[in-house]
């Protein structure tokens, strides 16, 4: 069975199915009123570990357990899937070694230590990261799991899309944020798969706009800045995702940071959620281009929820 096929899509949902919610879709009148689409929200700022990367990481993990005897994991992350592969190893049984940046929110350290992860930190930049994962598994004979770079992983994350197209028939656009491609790719197989006639496009912060560049260069890309808010999109595409997106991904909308704020604010203010700002980039994008969207049924991924309350953008 090849890894992206709608056969293993299905398998891998049915598989964490015990170790995940299945989250709600929400609505507003009034930012359908705002886009001229209609809306609709998937909102895995309610999932486990507060964000949709409990879907990948507990896939990946469960496939390298089954695989044979796992001695523990190590990943490196800003947050969110830092906190969701540490709830998924404690779940499954097995240690989690956890590299994050310093400049890491405090609220996504604490959500790892609650988890049972062991922070290692290391300096902000994507090479520092890898060294000290490196460093880890040698030391410890842990098993990588990349953060969005993994075949496992992005199938995972596809489930989010999978629910939503279920509980929502006829969509015609589905739009998910973009960092390291793991939930676009994932979103995109599984429009590919389930949805008809369903386009999945990209939505990405203007200043780490590399998926982007890379999708009209036709190669990886990297970024000069990581200056954003939506610190969950810092990472670039990978080897694994990039195919897909190629494939599958012919738009992305870019949005600055203004932008971002301004739609994280209408989410808070008019549908009384908690999001985190990586996660109005989608609804930000809508907004921005919004004679793409206008008079479409279109889906959002929300995707997650977890917000350092002491210092928000508004």
């Amino acid at each position: 069975m090849s890894a992206y096929s709608a056969e293993a899509l299905i398998e891998c949902h049915h598989k964490i199915a015990p170790f995940v919610h299945r989250t709600p879709v929400m609505r507003s009148s009034l930012l359908d009123r705002m886009s001229g689409a209609e809306l609709y929200f998937k909102c895995e700022n309610f999932q486990k570990a507060g964000s949709y990367k409990i879907r990948g990481a507990t896939h990946a993990l469960l496939v390298k357990k089954e695989a044979g005897d796992l001695r523990g994991i190590v990943t490196h992350s800003s947050g969110n899937f830092a906190q969701a592969l540490s709830l998924a190893a404690r779940n499954i049984g097995v240690p989690a070694y956890i590299v994050m940046p310093e400049s890491a929110p405090e609220v996504k350290k604490r959500g790892v230590r609650e988890y049972g992860g062991q922070i290692i930190e290391c300096a902000p930049t994507l090479e520092a990261r890898e060294s000290e994962a490196r460093r880890i598994q040698m030391e410890t004979g842990a098993e990588f799991i990349h953060p969005s770079n993994d075949p496992w992983v992005m199938l995972g994350q596809g489930t989010a899309c999978k629910e939503l197209l279920e509980d929502v028939g006829d969509l015609e656009i589905v739009v998910a944020p973009v960092g390291g491609g793991g939930l676009l790719g994932g979103t995109a197989l599984s429009a590919s798969f389930f949805g008809r006639e369903c386009t999945p496009v990209g939505a990405e912060p203007l200043v780490v706009d590399d998926a982007y560049r890379s999708l009209k260069e036709g190669r990886i890309l990297g970024n000069t800045s990581t200056e954003t808010i939506a610190d969950g999109l810092k990472t670039v595409l990978g080897t694994y995702t990039f195919p897909v997106l190629q494939q599958h991904v012919k738009t992305i909308v870019r949005v600055t940071e203004g932008e971002i704020v301004q739609a994280m604010r209408l989410v808070w203010e008019r549908m009384k959620i908690v999001i985190e700002p990586s996660s109005a980039v989608a609804l930000a994008a809508i907004l921005k281009d919004a004679g793409r969207f206008a008079g479409k049924k279109t889906g959002i991924i929300i995707s997650g929820g977890n917000v350092d309350l002491q210092k928000l953008p508004f």
